[in-house]
């Protein structure tokens, strides 16, 4: 039995490029380099499709890394938002009442009454 052959990402852009240039068919360029037509083929379309990336500014990325961390936060929020409400409705049910002083801090201004 055979090993896979494993292509490097410089092998696999230089024949990607060969067969962008359109000098010599797929079947061609497969059959200089001892690959199979398929997978010049899809390092083919991967080149093009990466290209946009190449001449992007950043703010693509930026912009998408920054849609994600709102999303995570939100959903973080959603989620201590459940659980606030449920440990709410549970000292609720058990007769006891947390108090703030006003100062913003939680660690230390707590108090727990009982009613």
């Amino acid at each position: 039995m055979t090993t896979r052959r494993r292509f490097t990402g410089e092998f696999k852009a230089r024949v990607a490029l060969e067969a962008l240039r359109g000098n010599k068919t797929v079947q061609e360029v497969a059959a200089k380099h001892k690959a199979h037509p398929n997978q010049v083929s899809t390092w083919k379309r991967q080149a093009t499709g990466g290209l946009s990336e190449v001449f992007s500014n950043g703010a693509d990325h930026e912009r998408q890394d920054r849609e994600t961390e709102v999303r995570d936060l939100h959903a973080k929020i959603g989620q201590l938002t459940v659980e606030r409400d449920f440990l709410a409705g549970v000292l609720k049910d058990t007769g006891v009442a947390i108090s703030m002083d006003g100062r913003g801090r939680c660690m230390d201004n707590i108090f727990i009454e009982r009613l």
